[in-house]
């Protein structure tokens, strides 16, 4: 129930805010809802729970089985069967498709073809389209209104075997001097424009197993409330109204002060899929994997694949992405820093900005709160300065961070960014007051309602307690194990482990949800700093904030005593144990410590291990390997590699995620390097490193925005919770016009 109190400031934010159609239908019309943000629910949209009379249109390239799967498909159901070619072309033609194409070549045929298809039309029907019916956008316009568009994604190596046992003479385009393997991937592009749900088949699948693939596909389209999401703390399963993945990216943090997760786990791919995502680039296998955990009516499929290659374009200076490098022995590093802020915070806050304006309700306001111990601040101000102007306007970003937590040039990524409704501030605190600073904002009725009233500016987040951060970096733990398959390190099924410098546990905790999709990895590594709560929690189950000073050190990052993300992880082993998680946190509130029993500690150390090591291990480490392998790696890349070294068995190859580049950390590293005099200015430091430095190579993006950023002087604010939330308001002063 919402408070009697509330009431005036959700009428006014009902007549301020309306959702755009949040759940899309296939039809023209949109369905919409109010909304209120503010108190961080939505009304539940209504949608059709059955196909109904919609078609189901089958699309794909020749080859692809259209007709097979539709004949099945159609049985399955008892629907009738149309396949355009034999129902439609030929009774139309009066002769077979061959001698079609033949009498009229191929640019004619495709306009014969789209005016037949035109003038067809039923319902209720399975229709297998020709292969080349999407290159016509008329007919696509008029059939794709009557039902779902279902793209039949198969591996190119099976349609090209295929073909060749059939010799199949009436494809558009076949002729001399052009390869099927060059028709298949021109035709891709007319295939994701008109989609409404991609069916991934994998390499060998039957013509069975890929109907039945279609079959829970369109279930799943028509039953989005089995993709709805609660929070850790939620005591009896549920959130009261209906959560679904649109409304928890722009909430952020639930109602009860827990963290959304999906309600039923994560979706798992099958062996023959991960096969396909092996060949693939990584926006293609991050499209794959996100199209399985983002319903298609909150985003759809060509939406969502328009943000995806948008996200994870030239902006990265590697075309891997994320690429993964032989270390030493059987150790490998994951790089995690070729984004535009060369850190791996990138590989979210490149997406997530497009995601949480996509679904944006319309006309509100929102300011994005960002607590940051570093990465994240610069991040979340690219990923949201790379929005269009129009998204911008809507959006203002303010970020807190430790004056004296984080490292020079993190300071200048940040206080040098003057775009939009954008800016940074320090505190003269750590991050644990930053981020309990925000946390207090959220739950402060008095503080979100005057907002909302005054200025029609709703507050959330874009730190990993938000799903839409946390989401696209399970992408990275997957695709690291895909090129380990893909470059044959490992045969697939083989394990590995993945090390992870963990601070917050978003990263640690994507790892274990890309295990959950069926990624084989064996343990997560958990390496701290001397700051090692998480490190000392999952050895002994007691998490105790008490006489713990944090201690600042040269991987700020992880710099963090009060882990957001451990609370996803409790309600992961607890197995789904809300009103556990909430009595932990209470008690962590309350008294300041809280620990776990034996059994559920058992439970933890089956999927984690965790170690931490010194500031000398640390340098020491950077010194090691770069004398015998020439790598130079950043402090938090090194923490892991200690880490790893002590409680790896080298039984499995390990992935050590290197979340940031070394020139971000610039004096650490020529220290560790041994170098006597570390310049003080930072571009001077960057040209120290390059001289000594060739693997990985200098970071020019970094580079490039240091040498434009100007030092700005910014705010610094004293560690007092009124200050921050006058800083609030002031921003909203200054980015959104007052609501009158």
């Amino acid at each position: 129930m919402i408070p009697t109190s509330h009431c005036q400031v959700i009428k006014m934010l009902m007549k301020a805010c309306m959702w755009r159609g949040t759940r899309h239908t296939p039809q023209a019309s949109l369905q919409l809802h109010w909304g209120c943000l503010f108190t961080s629910r939505s009304l539940q949209s209504t949608k059709a729970s059955v196909v109904g009379d919609l078609n189901i249109i089958l699309m794909g390239p020749p080859g692809a089985g259209k007709t097979s799967v539709g004949r099945v498909l159609a049985n399955k159901l008892g629907r009738p069967v149309i396949d355009v070619d034999d129902n439609v072309l030929e009774v139309t033609w009066k002769m077979p498709v061959a001698d079609k194409l033949a009498q009229v070549g191929g640019k004619q045929f495709l306009e014969d073809e789209g005016e037949a298809l035109c003038n067809f039309s039923t319902t209720g029907s399975v229709i297998s389209l020709t292969g080349s019916n999407p290159l016509h956008p008329r007919s696509m316009e008029h059939l794709k209104p009557t039902g779902l568009v279902v793209y039949l994604d198969v591996d190119a190596k099976d349609i090209l075997q295929r073909l060749s046992r059939m010799k199949v003479k009436r494809i558009v385009g076949q002729e001399p001097g052009v390869s099927m393997r060059h028709i298949l991937q021109y035709r891709k592009q007319f295939y994701e424009k008109w989609l409404d749900i991609r069916v991934l088949c994998g390499t060998g699948d039957t013509v069975e197993e890929v109907a039945e693939k279609v079959l829970h596909a369109v279930e799943r389209y028509h039953n989005s409330e089995s993709e709805t999401y609660i929070s850790t703390r939620s005591q009896d399963g549920s959130t009261g109204n209906l959560k679904y993945f649109s409304d928890v990216v722009v909430e952020g943090l639930a109602p009860d002060g827990g963290l959304y997760i999906p309600q039923k786990g994560f979706p798992k791919l099958e062996v023959r899929e991960w096969l396909r995502l092996a060949d693939m680039s990584y926006p293609e296998r991050a499209l794959a994997i996100l199209e399985r955990c983002i319903h298609p009516l909150d985003v759809p499929a060509t939406e969502l694949r328009r943000m995806v290659f948008k996200a994870y374009g030239a902006n990265f200076s590697s075309e891997d992405v994320a690429p993964v490098k032989h270390l030493v022995r059987n150790q490998f590093v994951q790089e995690l820093f070729h984004g535009p802020t060369a850190s791996f915070k990138d590989l979210a806050l490149q997406l997530m900005p497009r995601l949480f304006t996509y679904c944006l309700p319309q006309m509100c306001n929102y300011l994005i709160l960002v607590a940051t111990s570093g990465d994240t601040g610069s991040a979340v101000l690219s990923g949201f300065g790379a929005l269009s102007d129009g998204d911008r306007q809507r959006t203002g970003v303010l970020v807190f961070f430790p004056e004296g937590g984080v490292s020079e040039i993190q300071k200048l990524q940040m206080t040098g960014y003057s775009e939009g409704n954008a800016r940074a501030v320090s505190v003269l605190a750590d991050f644990d007051f930053c981020q309990r600073s925000i946390k207090t904002m959220f739950g402060d009725a008095n503080l979100t309602g005057h907002l909302a009233v005054e200025y029609g500016t709703i507050l959330t987040t874009a730190n990993s307690i938000n799903w839409a951060r946390l989401l696209p970096q399970v992408v990275y733990h997957s695709s690291a194990y895909l090129d380990l398959y893909r470059d044959g390190a490992i045969k697939f099924g083989e394990p590995i482990d993945v090390c992870i410098p963990t601070g917050n546990f978003g990263n640690a905790m994507s790892a274990l949800y890309a295990k959950q999709m069926g990624i084989p990895i064996r343990k997560i590594i958990c390496a701290s700093n001397h700051n090692r709560i998480v490190s000392d929690f999952i050895n002994t189950g007691e998490y105790d904030l008490r006489d713990r000073p944090l201690v600042v050190s040269g991987s700020p990052a992880i710099d963090i005593l009060k882990s957001s993300n451990l609370e996803r992880f409790l309600y992961h082993v607890s197995d789904g144990d809300g009103h556990l998680v909430r009595e932990l946190f209470t008690r962590l509130e309350r008294d300041g410590r809280f620990k776990v029993s034996e059994g559920l500690l058992r439970r933890i150390q089956e999927d984690v291990l965790a170690g931490w090591c010194s500031e000398n291990d640390c340098l020491g480490a950077i010194r090691d390997v770069h004398r015998e392998t020439g790598y130079v790696m950043d402090t938090h890349t090194a923490v892991a590699k200690v880490v790893a070294d002590r409680l790896q068995d080298r039984l499995c190859p390990v992935v050590i995620c290197s979340t940031a580049h070394y020139g971000k950390f610039a004096p650490a590293v020529l220290e560790a390097l041994q170098f006597r005099n570390v310049p003080k200015a930072p571009l001077e430091q960057l040209k120290e490193l390059g001289s000594v430095a060739s693997r990985p190579q200098m970071h020019t993006d970094m580079l490039r925005s240091l040498r434009e950023s100007r030092s700005q002087a910014h705010t610094v604010c004293q560690a007092d919770f009124t200050v921050l939330v006058d800083e609030v308001e002031t921003m909203i002063q200054d980015s959104f016009l007052k609501v009158l």
